[in-house]
């Protein structure tokens, strides 16, 4: 029986990334709906917006390049929101793995909690549907990331879009899907790939979450009526073994996490006597 995917992402319908990771699903013969938000959604982790024309949601045909009778559509809508109306059948037959991706950029480390891309995966999760994420790494490989100051993200835009590795990402993801495929369900893949042609990658390994992301966010400047932020490399090495650490050393990186679960160390005892 042919596996039914959503691909879907947080950079909007139009992104290249998408469209490799689609190029990629189809050539391994999965039965490929494709659904993104109209404009980019990035850092909107799982939320549940929508843009409603009349009290409807938007929702544009869009067919991709090289993909003719796949079907596509941008949505007025964050990738979660999209993720779940696809999951209750608003794109046809409900998918049962979902492919979020591939993000321009690495989601790594702790900063998952904020990604879109993540968030689409960790709302399949949420609902009984197995789901990857998957980004591609635009810092590490080759890039100036000695720089603090957003430097690093200056140097990063330099590279064409078109120019990028999105198939190295693809294929890392795809040769994933059976170890997808038989994990717990409320388990969501976290795959990053660095921009280099696949034949130049070190290998694929286990990474743990690093204690932060390849850059953080940090206060610039704030006065009267208003604050500016900007992106920072975090100051500190990478630990061995990280995510980050692996992506900064040409393997792709793969992390199985959960989103929302129970706490059970927490000593929650003796309530029932509290008055």
């Amino acid at each position: 029986m042919t596996v039914r995917v959503l691909i879907t992402n947080d950079d909007g319908i139009a992104a290249p990334g998408i469209q490799a990771l689609a190029w990629a699903a189809v050539q391994r013969g999965l039965d490929v709906v494709v659904a993104a938000p109209l404009e980019e959604a990035s850092g909107t982790s799982a939320a549940m917006s929508a843009m409603e024309r009349d009290g409807r949601v938007v929702v544009n045909d869009h067919p991709l390049p090289d993909l003719a009778g796949v079907p596509a559509y941008g949505v007025g809508g964050s990738p979660g929101f999209i993720t779940l109306i696809a999951l209750h059948g608003a794109f046809g037959p409900p998918p049962s793995v979902v492919l979020s991706g591939i993000n321009r950029g690495a989601n790594a480390g702790r900063a998952v909690l904020h990604s879109g891309t993540v968030g689409a995966a960790f709302t399949a999760a949420t609902n009984g549907c197995r789901a990857m994420a998957v980004s591609l790494d635009v810092l590490s490989a080759g890039e100036a990331t000695a720089a603090s100051g957003g430097a690093a993200v200056d140097a990063a835009a330099r590279v064409r879009d078109t120019e990028r590795h999105w198939s190295t990402a693809a294929r890392v993801a795809l040769d994933l899907l059976p170890r997808l495929r038989s994990a717990p369900l409320e388990s969501v893949l976290n795959v990053n790939a660095p921009d280099l042609p696949h034949g130049q990658l070190r290998g694929v390994r286990r990474g743990a979450l690093a204690s932060f992301g390849q850059v953080q966010m940090t206060v610039a400047e704030s006065g009267h009526g208003f604050v500016r932020t900007s992106l920072e490399e975090p100051g500190q090495a990478a630990q061995p073994g990280t995510d980050v650490a692996l992506l900064a050393a040409g393997y792709a990186s793969v992390t199985a996490i959960r989103a929302v679960t129970e706490a059970t160390d927490v000593d929650l005892t003796g309530l029932d006597e509290q008055t």
